[in-house]
This record gives structure tokens, sequence and C-alpha cells, in this order.
């Protein structure tokens, strides 16, 4: 605890996080992998604290299309079931003989005609009560079919940071001294200029006899590059004037501790500034590795060829 002291006393803290400094209070990561906070809200109710558009919106790819599609067939099953009830003589083109299943199966492929507006005319409806149902299944699906074209839209336009992060952070021998390093590249044909990062080392430690949260804003060896077209490794020297500056290897093995990163950058294509974060905890930083070099030229010297799969190779270096 000597030298965590050490810490609190020479490193200037920052205090506009957002993370809060009670260490009773925070249970594990502050940032996830995937770059969101590790928070889970409770005391109000489920569908007042969840925005349904940002959930629809960041959801993987193959539940949204699973949602539409239970969406879709479920309310055709409700409209299937409730013309059924109604009577299915009501429907006309619907033959009354014939087994039950066949019957409801007819009433459905009518409920998705109608909510779909297709009609093909071959069934329709015959009484009061179930064109009301059908005019009312139509509306329906207007509006539903309105909103999924504004979440399909959404999730196809919706700027994002396509870049990915390595799976560990290393310290590595760096100008006669030590280095935190981490990196990061982009995965897809975008174009990203002036992009910019920052790290944060964030720490529970005693003061005053009880133990609170800081968070040390780590220097970089850049800070802002013009443009972001292959790898970038972020470069934390270890100076003495560093938090990480009494940290030995088996330091970062026993103690809790987490490197915050934070990065945007303009994304031309889509004229918007995009953002990505992603944190380290102390065991997954690889002490003593560096960083395989994931770019080199072409066979015939034509162009620079970056090897997304090298993006978290590492080989082991004797340090001290």
């Amino acid at each position: 605890m000597a030298f965590l002291k050490k810490i609190s006393a020479e490193a200037k803290a920052d205090n506009n996080t957002g993370f809060g400094v009670n260490a009773s209070s925070y249970g594990g990561r502050f940032v996830n992998k995937d770059g969101s906070a590790n928070v889970q809200k409770r005391g109000m109710n489920y569908l007042n604290r969840i925005s349904w558009y940002h959930t629809m919106l960041d959801m993987p790819r193959w539940k949204f299309i699973a949602i539409i599609v239970a969406f879709y067939t479920g309310v055709n099953f409700i409209f299937a079931a409730l013309y059924y009830l109604i009577g299915i003589e009501y429907l006309d083109g619907i033959e009354a003989t014939g087994s039950e299943w066949i019957k409801f199966g007819k009433a459905y492929f009518f409920s998705a005609q109608t909510f779909t507006t297709v009609g093909y005319g071959h069934i329709s409806p015959n009484g009061v009560l179930t064109s009301a149902l059908a005019a009312t299944e139509a509306l329906t699906g207007l509006l539903s079919f309105a909103i999924a074209t504004g979440l399909f839209y959404g999730r196809f336009s919706k700027p994002k940071a396509f870049l990915k992060f390595s799976k560990n952070a290393v310290v590595a021998p760096y100008k006669n001294q030590r280095g935190l390093m981490v990196r990061v590249t982009p995965f897809k044909n975008t174009n990203l200029l002036d992009a910019e990062a920052k790290m944060t080392l964030a720490m529970s430690i005693p003061e005053n006899g009880q133990m609170v949260n800081r968070f040390y804003s780590l220097d970089l060896e850049l800070q802002r590059i013009n443009s972001l077209t292959l790898s970038w490794t972020l470069v934390h020297p270890i100076t003495e004037e560093s938090p990480l500056s009494t940290f030995s290897r088996q330091d970062f093995e026993t103690i809790e501790g987490e490197v915050i990163i934070y990065m945007k950058a303009f994304d031309d294509l889509f004229s918007a500034t995009v953002a990505a974060r992603t944190s380290y905890t102390f065991d997954e930083i690889i002490y003593g590795a560096k960083f395989e070099v994931m770019y080199a030229e072409n066979e015939d010297k034509t162009k620079t060829i970056l090897y997304l799969d090298k993006l978290d190779r590492y080989n082991k270096v004797e340090m001290d």
C-alpha cells in the first residue's frame, strides 16, 4: 500500500471522469471491453429506463431481424385468431369444408395480405365486424412498416467508429524506459481524419483511512494524428512523472487497476465525428511484450498491406 499512497500524493487526479470516487459503492470494472459503462440501472420501472429506439439500433443484427420476424408473425397470428373467432364464414373465399387448421391457415395468410396491404383479392371480408377488423389491421400494418423502415434506416445510416482495439495492452521497452501500449486499427473501408485518443488510469487507493476511486490522465507520445489509415499504437511513456512509474511486473499481476481508452475521429463519408472506447484491467496487460508490425508492402512494392489478423499478436521481450 505504500506506493499507492505515494501515487495519491504525487500524481494529480482527474475529477471529471463521471465515475465517482466512492470505491465501496462501485463494483467490477468501470468500462466494459465493448466500450459500454459497466452500470446496471434500477429503482425505476423497466419500460421507463429503457430507450427502445436506442436498444433496437444497438442490438446485434441477428437479434434485430429475429425481433422483426417474430413481431410480424405474432401480430398476424393474433389477427388470424380474431378472424377465426368472428367466423370463417365472414371471409369470402374460404371454403366451409376442410379441417379447422386449414381454415385457420387461410385466415392467417389473409391477415398477412391485409397487414402488408397486398390484397390479392382471393379472400375478402364480409360483414361490418370483419371489415372493421381488416381496416384496423391495415392501419396497424402501415404504422408498423413505417416504424420498421425508420429502424432499418437508422441502423444503416448510424455513424459508427469501425475501430478495433487489441485484445491486450502491453508494457514494452520504449526509448530507454518503459511504455504502456495499446493498438487500434480501422477495419472497414472508412476514411478517419483528426483521430484523437485519451488514456486514463483508474484505481482504488487508500486516502484518509478509506478506499477511494482515483483517475489519472496518462500522457501519450502522440495524442492526435491527422489520418488513421493503418494501425496506431497508443504509447504512454512510463516516466518518473507517470502514475505507473513505481509499478513492477508483480504489481501489474497483483494490483487491481484499469486503463480506459477514449477515441474519436472525423469520418468524412458520414461527415460526422465518431467515437469508440474500451478498457484493460491490469490482468489484461502483458508485461514484457511488444506488438508485431501488422503492415508491409506488397510484392511489387506498389501498395501497403494491412494485416488485420495481426492486431493482437505480440512477442515476448526481456525487461527488468
